[in-house]
């Protein structure tokens, strides 16, 4: 068969079968009546052998050697091949990556897109130093909100960490829609990281991204979430915030943000039914930490609540009610409610010396 037929059948152009011949690959090595060079059936089957292999990656050379040596290993060169294209896609998705932080900062012009391509080279040094420094020196504009989350999403050290989340609250709000999206991010640093960039922030748009994460399966971005909307004042945090107080999550800033939650006696009495349901079966750690926030809350029913507690099973927590009382000053929402039950005597939980002497029985 002719050089011209064997292109027509085989689609390669006859120069590539050209090349084949001059490099020794695939040289024809039949004759026709005319003396002309032609391709033999074995020839044929040795072209097809070398497209097949060239479809797996390998060069002409390593062909070469493959097909002429009968006893090559293949798996080391189908190893080496796998390798040599692991790393073609791993810097194909990078360029894709960078590509996409360029188009994300929606550059105006090119200047935007060196600007964009200088911030990410230097955040993408080997030094953790240079890195840190060009998140301090570098004036951050809203462009470099997604360069500046990416990098701080990735970035292995503290310090420079802190850098990136101080040049994205310089940001500000622009920075937010990368933020959002880390909370929800499958690796729990990515989260926290977008967790504490936000609280740095701090507007007031940011405070209601970090309220709406409070579905998050991460229980730091969850409380964090749930602490936030108590904080906004959003009443249907309440039953939320007695549940970090049960867990013993957050359980000071819980009470905290409870007390700032209800200024009114109708959310204070909801307040304190619901951590009175807590004490049914709860362990004698949650009944101390029930009664601290009770002694915070204002209203008589928290009264009623601390003095039920002062014949407590747990001698800590009847103690700490009892100290509780002792201390607590009238609150505006108390008045005309009558006097406040009495303290009453003691915990009957028997002398112990260690106790030191028992608290005032006033209540004030």
């Amino acid at each position: 068969m002719l050089i011209g037929e064997v292109a027509r059948q085989s689609g390669l152009s006859t120069r590539m079968l050209r090349h084949y011949d001059r490099i020794g690959v695939v040289t024809p090595t039949g004759r026709t009546m005319g003396n002309y060079r032609s391709y033999t059936e074995a020839d044929l089957e040795r072209l097809l052998h070398v497209e097949a292999l060239r479809s797996l990656g390998l060069s002409l050379s390593q062909i070469a050697e493959v097909l002429d040596d009968a006893a090559f290993d293949p798996s080391r060169l189908i190893a080496q091949v796998i390798a040599r294209a692991e790393e073609s896609i791993a810097r194909t998705e990078e360029l894709v990556a960078r590509l996409r932080a360029v188009n994300d900062s929606q550059p105006r012009s090119w200047t935007d897109v060196l600007h964009t391509v200088g911030l990410i080279r230097d955040l993408e040094s080997p030094a953790p130093s240079q890195r840190q420094r060009t998140a301090l020196t570098r004036g951050a504009t809203d462009q470099d909100a997604t360069v500046l989350v990416a990098a701080l999403l990735r970035e292995p050290h503290a310090d420079a960490a802190g850098a990136l989340q101080w040049a994205l609250s310089r940001i500000g709000d622009a920075a937010l829609p990368a933020l959002v999206q880390a909370l929800y991010a499958p690796d729990e640093l990515s989260r926290r990281r977008a967790l504490d960039a936000l609280e740095k922030i701090g507007s007031p748009a940011a405070r209601e991204a970090i309220a709406a994460a409070d579905d998050s399966d991460d229980p730091r971005v969850r409380a964090r979430a749930i602490l936030t909307r108590g904080r906004l004042g959003d009443p249907a945090a309440l039953p939320r915030l007695v549940d970090l107080i049960r867990a013993g999550a957050d359980d000071v800033a819980a009470a905290d943000v409870l007390v700032s939650l209800v200024r009114d006696r109708d959310l204070a009495r909801v307040a304190v039914t619901a951590l009175v349901a807590v004490l049914e079966d709860a362990d004698p750690h949650t009944r101390r930490r029930v009664a601290a926030a009770l002694g915070m809350i204002p209203g008589s029913e928290a009264v009623v609540a601390l003095t039920a507690l002062l014949d407590d099973d747990d001698r800590g927590t009847a103690l700490t009610a009892r100290a509780l009382l002792s201390r607590r000053a009238p609150h505006p929402a108390e008045r005309g409610s009558g006097p406040a039950p009495s303290a009453g005597p003691a915990p009957s939980a028997g002398p112990d010396p260690s106790d030191g002497p028992a608290p005032s029985d006033t209540v004030a």
